[in-house]
């Protein structure tokens, strides 16, 4: 595992411009181009998401996280990724340490579109 220096201080109100959300897997597909990203489609209660993540090469089976929550961003500018426009960002634990990357996901089952923070 590689450790990181701590980034940089923010000011709080920085963090509050993240709208950050639990959302439900519903569906994960391939990207047959890209030996590294997926399409993942995300429940949010009131709204769906398209989010292109690059986990194809992190799990044996990117499909077995289809119906579990995790945390989202969900207020990014949309990027057009392979084709793809992405809606949103993933938050995942252990990518930038070079483990594997697990989801950050809430303890218990809450209602999509919760807002983490």
């Amino acid at each position: 595992m590689k450790l990181l220096p701590l980034k940089p201080q923010i000011r709080f109100n920085d963090v509050e411009k993240l709208d950050v959300r639990v959302g439900t897997i519903t569906r994960v597909s391939d990207i047959p181009e890209s030996e590294k990203l997926v399409m993942l489609s995300v429940d949010f209660g009131e709204f769906t998401r398209t989010i292109v993540v690059g986990m194809k090469q992190e799990r044996d089976d990117p499909t077995e996280i289809t119906g579990q929550q995790a945390l989202f961003i969900v207020n990014l500018e949309p990027k057009v990724i392979m084709g793809i426009e992405s809606e949103g960002m993933l938050f995942d634990i252990g990518y930038a340490n070079e483990i594997t990357p697990v989801l950050a996901q809430p303890e218990k089952a809450v209602p999509n579109g919760v807002s983490a923070g």
